[in-house]
């Protein structure tokens, strides 16, 4: 597709399943269990996994949990047949009472307001994954996590890999780093196949880095520097890495750096984008040395290329923002450099 016009044309690039998910929806034998589905992802990630499952002639079941604040945001998954359970997964009943899954894919967390209630951030991310880590324990689990828990690195390393020490900077990346270890250690002592799913930044064309720094641009606002480098992937094929990732869950845990090909300058981006959009590029503060970067190597040996290059994904950006496209009005704050988010 060479560009993304409509609402209607960007959720079928999100959603549409590729060959290799179609072929792993073939081998799919049990339902999946998508816990916290109410979020940027999960609808998306539901509706491409029911897609390939239903292109590959299959009735396995797809089932959405999250908290569903309304009957409309679960309605949004059962118009696609996907299933829909309301659950708090801080409540350790209500966990005990969910439909138990060969494959689930975890995507609960709390990051933003994290600075200004620590314990709230850390019990959604330690605690909630010992209710369902137990819960869970005979399933492979699909763990989303975040290249946060890493150190900040030269962008001339290339990134981080999943063997470097972790060095979370800031509550919020501790806690990520948390709740992978209460996965890992349900996966040492019950056995439980797991796969930390380190994800760095996923892209839709209403969010992401580089929606964020498309919009400074177009607005004529400064584009701050002191993050050199950013990773950036589409989110369609995140979803895709993401489903498919159930097959290389392992016990003990493994960890999966999920993110693009190319560490990409900010400047470049925003240089990019002025020359798209006719601005005149402006900038603030001076180009810092080191960044949150991840190097996914081990990702495209295990699963393939992403779809979309990140070329192809700022021409789509850059035209969605053209045509008045929407936004959700939630910054990466990609521009944080003391973890308080």
């Amino acid at each position: 597709m060479n560009c993304i016009e409509t609402e209607e044309q960007r959720e079928e690039c999100l959603t549409r399943p590729s060959v290799a998910d179609l072929a792993f929806a073939g081998r799919l034998e049990d339902d999946v269990v998508i816990l916290g589905a109410g979020g940027k992802m999960g609808l998306t990630l539901a509706k491409r996994l029911r897609r390939a499952i239903d292109g590959a002639g299959k009735s396995t079941r797809v089932i959405a949990v999250s908290r569903f604040h309304s009957a409309e945001g679960q309605q949004e998954f059962r118009n696609r047949g996907i299933e829909t359970v309301a659950c708090d997964l801080m409540d350790p009943a209500q966990v005990d009472r969910l439909p138990r899954a060969e494959n689930v894919i975890f995507m609960a967390g709390r990051k933003f307001g994290s600075a200004g209630a620590p314990d709230e951030t850390w019990a959604a991310n330690t605690i909630v994954p010992v209710h369902v880590a137990r819960h869970f324990r005979g399933s492979r689990i699909v763990a989303f996590s975040t290249g946060n828990v890493y150190p900040f690195v030269s962008p001339l390393t290339g990134g981080c890999v999943e063997t470097d020490e972790p060095a979370p900077r800031g509550e919020y990346a501790q806690s990520c780093l948390g709740r992978e270890r209460i996965f890992e250690y349900y996966s040492r002592t019950a056995g439980t196949r797991c796969l930390l799913f380190r994800l760095n930044y996923a892209v839709d064309l209403r969010y992401g880095v580089l929606v964020d720094i498309a919009r400074q641009v177009y607005g004529g606002q400064p584009v701050e520097l002191s993050v050199p480098a950013v990773n950036v992937i589409w989110q369609g094929d995140a979803n895709s890495y993401a489903m498919r990732s159930l097959e290389l869950c392992v016990s003990p845990a493994r960890r999966l750096n999920v993110t693009g090909r190319e560490t990409l300058p900010v400047l470049r981006i925003a240089e990019f984008f002025a020359a798209r959009f006719g601005r005149t590029l402006q900038t603030t503060g001076s180009v810092g040395e080191t960044a949150l970067l991840s190097n996914a190597a081990a990702c495209r040996t295990a699963l393939g290329d992403p779809e979309v290059s990140a070329e192809k994904l700022m021409e789509w950006v850059a035209g969605w923002i053209e045509r008045g496209g929407a936004a959700l009005g939630k910054p990466t704050k990609f521009q944080v450099t003391d973890g308080k988010f």
